[in-house]
C-alpha cells in the first residue's frame, strides 16, 4: 500500500511542478510589426475612394473593403519568372533553416503566439476589413483555431518529427528498422479568401517547425490582408536568427499559381475543385506530392430525440459560421420527420433575429460577401430551388449599409420542401442558406447525406451518442462531429480533409506535419560492428547447388504455421550452413 501512496504522491508533485513551470514567463521577445499603412484611424486616405470592381484581370491585384467598397490599394500580378525568383530565394534560406534545431523553432512559435495574443484586435480588425467577416467570428475562425495550432505544435511537433522505431520482423531480428522525417524543402501553398490569416498561418506553421521554406500564393480577393500578416511571420523568424526570405507571400492571378507550381517541392491548396484538377495536371509535370482541400456541402443530420430548441442554435449558427459567406459550414440540413415543423420554426426564430451590417461596428451578427458577384450566384440557386417547388420560410435582415455596397451582402434566408433535384442541395453554396428537408429513419438519413459529390465533413445530433455514432461512420467524409459542429477543427492533434470533390491528403495533425516530410525508411545492423549482415553460404555467387533448397527451409523455419515445422525447418537451414557444397555450374553443354 505504501508503494502506492509513493507512486500518487511523485505523481502529484509532477503535475504541481508543470504547473508551476507554467506561471513562470519564458523568455520570449516581442516583436514590432509596422501596421501604419493599414490601421483605419477614420481618417480619409489619399487614395480613399468608393472601388468598382471590374471583371477583367490585369497586372494588379486590386484591393477593396466588400462591407464599404473602400478602396485599399493594389499588389502586382506576378509573372512567372519573378515566381521563380521568389522560391530561388526560399531555397537558399531553406538549407540554412533545415540544420535549425528543435529549440529555435519552438522560439518562432512563442514570438508567434505572444504578437497574435497582443495584437487580437489588430488582427481581427484587417481580416475584417478585407473579408467583411465580423469581429466575433474572426475571432473565432482566425485567432483561436491559430493559437491552437500553434501550441499543438509547441506541445507534440518534435515529438512527431523525431525517428519513429518500427518493428523489423523475423528476417530482420538483428536489424533496427526507424522512420526518419526530414524536409522536402520549399513547400508552396495557394490558399482561400474565407480565413486570409488562418490560411496563410496554417501552412506556413507546418512547413517552417519541419524545417522547410515555403512560397504561399494569397487569393486575388484577400491579397491587401495577406500581404500585411506575412510580416508578423517575417519579423518572427527575424526575432530568432532565422534566415530572411524564408517565408514569402505572393500576389497574383492563375499565371502566378502555375508558376508557383511548377517551382517547388510539395503543393498545398485550398479552394475549389475545378482549380484543384488544374493544379494537379500542373503537378504532374513535376511529380510532387499535392494535398488538396477542396469544396464541401456538409449534411447536418437531427435525430428526432434531441433538444430542438439547442440544435437549432447550433445549427444556424453552423449554416451561418464566419458571416456564412466566408466559411463552407453545414449546408444541407436533414431532420427527423417527428420534429420537422418544430425544428424549422426554432430556426426561423433565430434567423429573423439575425441581422447583416458593417462588420466592423460589433452591432451584427453577419458582414458582407467577400467575392464579387457572389449574391447573384446564391439567388440563382434559391430561384432553382424555388422553381422546383422550394418555399422561403424565413430570414435575417441589412441594415445601414451604403449604397454601393449593397451587392456585397446577403441576408440569411431559411428554405423547406427542398430535395436532391435542386441545385442548392447538390452545388457548394458558400452562403448563409438553410435548406432543410426531412427524414424517416436512420437508413434514409445515412443515404440523403452521401448523395452528394462532396465528402469534406458531417454532423450528427441524437440523444443517443452510440446512435449518432453508428450514422456518422457510415458517411463517407473526412470529418465528423458527434452532437456538436466543426469542433474538430479545434482539436490540431486530428487531420483535416475529405474525399471524393473535396480533395485528398490531410493537413493539421500528425498526418498533416509529416507530410510536409521526406518520410525516409532506414534499417541497420542491431549490434555493430559485434554482429554483421553476412550473405549465408548456400547463395553467395556462386550460388551453390541446394541453393533453391536452403532458402525454402528459411522461409519454411520463419513463416511456418506449425512450430514443429519450423523446428524441423531450422535444423535443415543450420546443416546446409555447415556442410560444403559446391557452386551450381553456369556452364552451358555443347
Amino acid at each position: 500500500m505504501a508503494f502506492w501512496w509513493a507512486l500518487i504522491v511523485i505523481a502529484f508533485a509532477f503535475v504541481i511542478c508543470k504547473f508551476l513551470l507554467m506561471l513562470i514567463p519564458s523568455n520570449v521577445p516581442s516583436i514590432d510589426v509596422d501596421a501604419s499603412d493599414v490601421i483605419d484611424d477614420g481618417h480619409p486616405k489619399e487614395n480613399s475612394f468608393i472601388y468598382i470592381p471590374s471583371r477583367r484581370q490585369t497586372d494588379k491585384v486590386q484591393c477593396y473593403e466588400p462591407a464599404t467598397m473602400k478602396y485599399l490599394g493594389y499588389f502586382p500580378a506576378l509573372k512567372p519568372d519573378e515566381v521563380k525568383e521568389r522560391v530561388a530565394q526560399v531555397r537558399k534560406s531553406q538549407i540554412v533553416w533545415a540544420k535549425s534545431s528543435f529549440k529555435q523553432r519552438r522560439q518562432f512559435l512563442r514570438v508567434l503566439l505572444k504578437y497574435i495574443i497582443e495584437h487580437q484586435d489588430l488582427i481581427c480588425e484587417i481580416s475584417s476589413r478585407d473579408t467583411g467577416k465580423t469581429m466575433v467570428d474572426a475571432s473565432m475562425g482566425e485567432i483561436m483555431t491559430t493559437c491552437e495550432k500553434i501550441t499543438w505544435l509547441l506541445s507534440e511537433g518534435e515529438k512527431w518529427l523525431k525517428p519513429e522505431y518500427r518493428s523489423c520482423g523475423r528476417s530482420m531480428l538483428h536489424k533496427t528498422a526507424k522512420v526518419e522525417f526530414h524536409p522536402l524543402g520549399v513547400v508552396g501553398a495557394i490558399v482561400s479568401w474565407n480565413y486570409p490569416f488562418h490560411n496563410l498561418f496554417n501552412p506556413v506553421l507546418a512547413a517552417v517547425f519541419s524545417g522547410n521554406g515555403i512560397v504561399v500564393k494569397v487569393s486575388e480577393h484577400a491579397s491587401w490582408s495577406g500581404c500585411f500578416f506575412v510580416r508578423i511571420l517575417q519579423s518572427a523568424l527575424a526575432a530568432v536568427g532565422a534566415p530572411e526570405n524564408l517565408v514569402e507571400v505572393i500576389t497574383g492571378f492563375a499565371e502566378t499559381g502555375e508558376a508557383l507550381v511548377s517551382s517547388v517541392d510539395k503543393m498545398i491548396f485550398v479552394g475549389s475543385p475545378g482549380v484543384g484538377r488544374m493544379i494537379m495536371r500542373k503537378a504532374a509535370d513535376t511529380l510532387i506530392p499535392v494535398t488538396l482541400e477542396l469544396g464541401g456541402k456538409d449534411p447536418f443530420i437531427v435525430c428526432e430525440d434531441v433538444d430542438v430548441s439547442h440544435v437549432a442554435q447550433v445549427a444556424v449558427r453552423a449554416a451561418l459560421q464566419s458571416s456564412g459567406q466566408n466559411c463552407a459550414g453545414a449546408e444541407r440540413f436533414y431532420v427527423h420527420k417527428d420534429i420537422y415543423s418544430a425544428f424549422v420554426a426554432a430556426v426561423v426564430k433565430i434567423v429573423k433575429s439575425v441581422t447583416a451590417g458593417p462588420p466592423q461596428s460589433g452591432k451584427y451578427d453577419m458582414g458582407a460577401i467577400c467575392m464579387q458577384d457572389h449574391s447573384e450566384r446564391l439567388q440563382s440557386l434559391i430561384n432553382d430551388a424555388l422553381d422546383k417547388g422550394a418555399e422561403i420560410v424565413g430570414g435575417g435582415s441589412v441594415r445601414n449599409i451604403s449604397e454601393g455596397a449593397v451587392d456585397q451582402y446577403f441576408p440569411p434566408t431559411v428554405i423547406v420542401n427542398v430535395n436532391h433535384q435542386m441545385k442548392l442541395m447538390q452545388e457548394e453554396a458558400f452562403g448563409p442558406i438553410m435548406p432543410i428537408m426531412k427524414f424517416s429513419s436512420d437508413e434514409e438519413a445515412i443515404k440523403l447525406a452521401n448523395d452528394s459529390k462532396y465528402g469534406l465533413g458531417c454532423a450528427v445530433f441524437s440523444g443517443s451518442q452510440r446512435r449518432a455514432r453508428f450514422i456518422a461512420s457510415q458517411l463517407h467524409c473526412g470529418v465528423a462531429a458527434i452532437n456538436d459542429f466543426a469542433s474538430n477543427y479545434m482539436c490540431q492533434s486530428l487531420p483535416f480533409g475529405g474525399v471524393k470533390d473535396s480533395g485528398f491528403g490531410r493537413f493539421a495533425g500528425v498526418e498533416g506535419l509529416r507530410a510536409c516530410c521526406l518520410v525516409k525508411s532506414v534499417v541497420e545492423d542491431r549490434w555493430w560492428p559485434l554482429i554483421k549482415t553476412k550473405i549465408p553460404k548456400p547463395i553467395r555467387y556462386p550460388v551453390a547447388e541446394n541453393g533453391f533448397e536452403f532458402q525454402q527451409s528459411l522461409v519454411e523455419a520463419l513463416y511456418g504455421l506449425n512450430v514443429w515445422d519450423r523446428l524441423r525447418a531450422l535444423v535443415d537451414v543450420v546443416k546446409m550452413l555447415t556442410e560444403h557444397n559446391s557452386p551450381v555450374n553456369t556452364k552451358r553443354s555443347d
